[in-house]
């Protein structure tokens, strides 16, 4: 009788001992995304997939269906989803002044509901507020993307935009870059109004001595290749581009230090002496300097054709205040005045920038999706506008999957937050876009959005479409 006891007591201590085992083996995760369809932005493959994420960042991702040991508190059924990281805006702006700051902070819903979780803000005059955002959102009081910023611009003295930082001697850059990074500012961002080509060329040479990233517009009185040599990280938009591969640069960029002729001057003498030979030049330099362009091709079809196309019934104008559309008179004045001879010059420049963006891409140049969204930009809405970019870059022969790669892919490396972004891969934060169509197949998928992960938060379809309706301008 003992002896039976004994064995039961055996099997007992054993059951026991199994079932600790088997509720050791069980992780608990916060969200679990099955079965959706993992689109590889290196190489365009597509895998059925399973992510694992707790605390934002991607535990594990497996392919195995089982997911034994595995429950999550969400679990969220991917089937014919397709995923891909969450979008990058990688150029929009943050500015008016202070009457115009609750405007502003209106736009962090419409980059939301369009999958755009992180923004590239290339500088403006709302620094102090954009600062408070970006807290309140990584602290979730907030709903809006990543966002980082310049900070100020750096100008010359008198420059075209509010609250730059104004450079005219060795000590004003020294004070200058002091300054962005007391912010921290995230990116040097140069504008090309006032500032002077040496000081220029010393900003981007000085802030390379700091490990700071760069990008700009290039005073038309210095030439690409300085500005390469100088240290550059990116180009914004493909004036500075064109110029660079025009093999008539240097005698036109002496007419201009001469003032013999001016910026717009340039453009169809800079456009008439395209080279392809000095193009291909350009383009390897670039490539082997890792130097980013960002073509903005949107907002220049939208501008080139103010004189035709009628805004007024743009489904996103009732989202910008009256405030944002009275700084878009500008622009518009500027074309009702220009001749048509201008009016036919900036059409054919449009055309022209397209072929320019396809050939940078045909020639491994890395490109950032950026829409030039916020105030005083026509008709160049915040959050729809990336999207749009994207299908401008596809329009001119770009494939899906690079236009693709220009957004959260590329941005990422330019920022160097690789480690943290880019991708969807493991120890990576959790800024997901479910689509429910392949945007491979065709770009205008990517508005298609079932659902966005970001900032350790789901939101629906319908969330997303609630922050658009709450986004309506009074």
């Amino acid at each position: 009788m003992r002896l039976l006891n004994m064995a039961k007591v055996v099997a007992f201590v054993s059951l026991i001992t199994f079932t600790g085992c088997k509720e050791e083996n069980i992780t608990t995760y916060d969200v679990i995304i099955k079965n959706g369809n993992l689109i590889d932005l290196e190489n365009g493959s597509i895998s059925v997939s399973n992510i694992l994420i707790s605390n934002n960042r991607i535990q594990k991702i497996t392919a195995d269906n089982n997911l034994k040991g595995a429950e999550a508190k969400t679990i969220i059924d991917a089937t014919g989803k397709y995923l891909v990281p969450g979008f990058w805006d990688n150029h929009t702006h943050f500015r008016g002044g202070d009457s115009l700051i609750s405007a502003n902070k209106n736009f962090l819903k419409l980059f939301m509901a369009n999958g755009i979780t992180t923004v590239r803000d290339a500088g403006g005059d709302l620094t102090t507020s954009v600062l408070e955002w970006r807290k309140a959102i990584a602290k979730n009081e907030l709903i809006g993307p990543t966002i980082f910023t310049s900070g100020p611009k750096i100008d010359g003295l008198a420059g075209t935009w509010a609250g730059s930082l104004e450079v005219d001697t060795d000590e004003d850059i020294t004070l200058a870059l002091d300054s962005l990074q007391s912010i921290p500012s995230d990116f040097v961002k140069i504008y090309d109004s006032r500032i002077s080509g040496e000081n220029y060329l010393k900003v981007i040479q000085e802030a390379e001595k700091r490990n700071l990233i760069t990008s700009g517009h290039m005073p038309f009185t210095v030439e690409l290749d300085a500005t390469i040599d100088a240290g550059i990280d990116a180009v914004e938009h493909l004036y500075y581009i064109m110029k660079g591969c025009s093999n008539d640069e240097q005698n036109i960029t002496e007419q201009l230090i001469k003032k013999e002729i001016g910026f717009w001057d340039a453009m169809p003498l800079l456009q008439a002496s395209y080279s392809d030979t000095t193009a291909k030049a350009t383009f390897s330099k670039l490539k082997a300097n890792n130097v980013f362009v960002v073509p903005t091709l949107h907002i220049g079809g939208v501008l080139s054709y103010l004189d035709e196309v009628d805004h007024s019934n743009d489904d996103y104008l009732k989202y910008m205040s009256k405030g944002i559309q009275q700084t878009y008179k500008g622009r518009i004045d500027r074309v009702k005045f220009a001749t048509a001879k201008q009016v036919a010059d900036r059409k054919a420049l449009d055309q022209f920038f397209g072929k320019l963006a396809f050939q940078l891409n045909q020639n491994e140049v890395s490109l950032l999706a950026g829409s030039d969204s916020g105030a005083y930009n026509s008709y160049t809405y915040p959050g729809i506008s990336l999207h749009k970019e994207m299908e401008a870059m596809v329009a001119t022969g770009i494939s899906p999957l690079d236009a693709l790669k220009s957004s959260a892919y590329n941005g990422a490396k330019f920022l160097k937050q690789s480690v943290d972004y880019g991708t969807i891969s493991e120890n990576k934060i959790a800024d997901i876009v479910l689509l429910n169509t392949n945007p491979l197949e065709n770009i205008k998928n990517t508005q298609d959005i079932f659902m966005v992960l970001s900032n350790g938060n789901q939101h629906t379809k319908a969330d997303l479409d609630g922050l658009l309706k709450s986004a309506i301008a009074n």
